[in-house]
């Protein structure tokens, strides 16, 4: 790992490395993308400062602490950087070294939000592991007293990761990744054979590229990184085209303005702004292994935006040289497809700078609760055409405080039809069959669906109250077609559209909370410089609140979603066809 870094900044070029294809380097060396270490150089150098003013900080977790050393290790050892070999950084490291050894338990964890978490531990160590490896190369006498706290650390939290658990899919690649980091430094064939236990359970990606997890804030940051660092410190390259696949995959979920599309993510980032940052090495990296030029368009473009703290990645750099190879040639993003994923039952469809999602993939049909780990968003449609971006449509109809309609699943009837659907049907219970009556009275405490009560509610015959709800989704030429079907017992809905926050909003009449407002008649317009969407007909001017259901309301919880809020109402049965058009 050492003899691969190039810290003193003088290079012209780079040996190829086991990653790179002959196309890309040469037969024996490749090209340095200058451009790219400058920007990475500078963006660090940016860093440095607001390290130092906040070095301190009592409300910092273990992770922060490492990253905070990360980030001044890596100034400090390029020979780029302003702040190479500059010995005011050595007592903020040395500090920061310190604390990393005094917050670590006995047995060689940390606490961070989950006590003595071995995953949790794992983030802190990939960073202390690199830092250690950085200044190992550099090899300076001055930080000899930083490197001695910091093998400490890793050897005492190696053995602690190698037996510990995870709670959730990515924190298994975590793990494995800061095992690989740490045997390489210090090998113990404890973490060698542990890091082959997880692996040995399969990666749980799906063939379109999707992991279970089916978010971008874990695949960027957790998974495709830490299989990258396996891939590379362990030599299985065959690990990479787990993340080559998920890449393919996240081409169609990135909108022009650099964010990713998180509709039908199972974690905290389903409802969420995601930015594409967080993907620059890993495009960058895929690209140079595979010559993809649509991967090289991504990271270039990751790079002309600059946002986003790409400092971070200087680290990664110095440590593997070869990503910063030369990319190959640019070619073209597809800005023209309708791209179905069957294993999250949503589609992704673009039009040049019109985009759009369907969404019936929710896990609320099988697992009716709310926690981190499931697709709850009721957001089933998403469009944005340039700057004017409408954030989610939702449905709630007042039926029985069941909440938003999630559709159970989603069928592509056409090329340019999508159908979701769901039933909800709620029971009023009989009196109990005589064989399972009691004279005490004390029945079971059993669920009816929306609460419990001790009635022996399985028992009991039932009389149920329906209502089916069918959306047909119809791309049209310059817009969509969004037709409700409403079947079954007769009550009010209301539709959601949410737009971004801060722009026009015009044919509609504000209500009394901030930021809701109500299309009565006719067409309303969204406008953002010059780019609008319109949206109608209304259907009426019926007061109906969007209703979370039981599982919220209950717990004083909500399902408002940010932005500026445009309601349609109803009632059903009937039908209601939602024009959106795009300008």
């Amino acid at each position: 790992m050492h003899r691969r870094t190039f810290l003193a900044g003088s290079l012209t070029t780079l040996s190829a490395g086991a990653l790179l294809p002959a196309t890309a380097a040469g037969a024996d060396a490749a090209p340095v993308d200058d451009d790219f270490l400058t920007l990475l150089t500078t963006a660090n150098q940016a860093q440095i400062p607001v390290v130092l003013a906040n070095l301190q900080n009592p409300s910092d977790s273990v992770r922060t602490v490492a990253r905070k050393a990360r980030r001044l290790v890596s100034g400090y050892v390029w020979g780029r950087s302003s702040y190479h070999h500059d010995a005011s950084l050595l007592a903020p490291l040395q500090w920061l070294a310190e604390q990393l050894a005094a917050r670590q338990h006995e047995d060689g964890l940390y606490d961070v939000g989950n006590l003595h978490s071995p995953p949790d531990s794992s983030f802190a160590i990939q960073d202390v592991a690199m830092v250690y490896g950085l200044l190992d190369a550099d090899d300076q006498p001055a930080t000899e007293p930083h490197r001695a706290i910091l093998a400490k650390v890793l050897r005492k939290a190696g053995p602690a990761i190698a037996t510990g658990g995870v709670h959730t899919p990515n924190h298994r690649w975590e793990i494995a990744a800061a095992l690989a980091r740490t045997h390489h430094l210090f090998p113990d064939r404890r973490y060698a054979a542990r890091i082959d236990d997880w692996l040995d359970e399969g990666i749980d990606a799906t063939p379109d590229g999707i992991y279970s997890e089916r978010s971008s804030t874990y695949a960027s940051e957790v998974t495709n990184h830490c299989l990258l660092a396996i891939a590379w410190v362990r030599n299985k390259p065959e690990l990479l085209e787990y993340v080559r696949r998920n890449l393919d995959a996240t081409l169609s979920f990135l909108e022009p303005n650099g964010e990713v599309d998180t509709i039908a993510s199972r974690r905290q980032d389903q409802t969420r702004i995601r930015e594409v940052w967080w993907y620059l090495t890993q495009f960058r990296e895929l690209a140079l292994h595979t010559g993809d030029g649509r991967f090289s368009t991504v990271a270039k473009s990751i790079e002309q935006r600059g946002t986003g703290e790409l400092g971070d990645f200087l680290a990664e750099v110095l440590e593997r040289p070869e990503l910063a190879a030369v990319l190959p040639t640019p070619e073209p993003l597809p800005t023209d497809f309708a791209r179905h994923f069957p294993s999250q039952a949503s589609a992704r469809i673009r039009r040049g700078s019109r985009t759009a999602s369907v969404f019936g993939g929710t896990d609320f049909h099988d697992i009716p609760v709310i926690a981190s780990g499931l697709s709850t968003n009721p957001t089933f449609f998403k469009l944005r055409s340039g700057s004017a971006i409408l954030d989610s449509v939702r449905l709630s109809p007042q039926f029985f405080s069941t909440g938003h309609f999630r559709s159970d699943g989603m069928r592509r009837v056409g090329p340019r039809t999508y159908k979701l659907a769901q039933e909800v049907k709620v029971p009023y219970h009989l009196p109990l069959p005589k064989r399972y009556r009691r004279e005490d009275g004390r029945y079971a405490l059993t669920p009816d669906g929306r609460f419990y009560a001790s009635m022996d509610f399985p028992h009991r015959p039932k009389h149920y109250r329906r209502l089916r709800t069918e959306v047909t989704i119809v791309e049209v030429g310059d817009g969509w077609d969004l037709a409700f079907e409403f079947d079954g017992d007769e009550t009010a809905y209301a539709i959601e559209l949410c737009f971004r926050t801060g722009v026009t909003l015009s044919g509609v009449e504000a209500l009394s909370a901030p930021g809701n407002y109500q299309l009565v008649s006719g067409t309303g317009t969204y406008t953002v410089g010059s780019d609008r969407i319109s949206f109608g007909p209304g259907n009426g001017d019926a007061r109906v609140a969007m209703d979370p259901g039981e599982r919220y309301t209950y717990l004083g919880g909500s399902l408002t979603p940010d932005g500026q809020r445009v309601y349609l109402t109803g009632r059903t049965p009937g039908r209601q066809t939602l024009r959106l058009r795009t300008f």
